[in-house]
């Protein structure tokens, strides 16, 4: 798939994917949150592609997506998602490494808010 954009949804918490004019959804970070402390960070949870879009390579929009927000504003991406540090170590121009204290709060992040997953 060849046209494929990102939107950033940030009110629900996930860029997006999008194919076309018409911006159809066709991958998702399926929910990030931005962490403030130790240091700010994007937090990927889940990465998601629909079912006819699997195999053409769209979780990857999303991911690179996530690290070009972060790059914009100048935080880094602490991922839980276990698709986003494969996608990261394919692409380390783009998605430079994190310190483990952000891993760290950001592994303990859902636990603390189980009612969100």
């Amino acid at each position: 798939m060849s046209d494929i954009g990102i939107r950033d949804d940030r009110a629900a918490g996930r860029p997006e994917a999008v194919a076309g004019e018409g911006g159809e959804a066709v991958g998702r970070i399926v929910e990030y949150v931005v962490l403030e402390s130790p240091e700010r960070a994007l937090v990927p949870v889940h990465t998601a592609v629909g079912p006819a879009h699997e195999g053409k390579g769209i979780a990857g929009s999303p991911a690179g997506g996530l690290y070009a927000i972060a790059a914009r504003e100048g935080v880094v991406v602490a991922p839980l998602c276990p698709y986003v540090p494969q996608w990261a170590a394919r692409h380390p121009g783009r998605a430079p490494a994190v310190l483990p204290d952000p891993i760290r709060t950001a592994t303990q992040w859902p636990a603390a808010r189980p009612e969100r997953f």
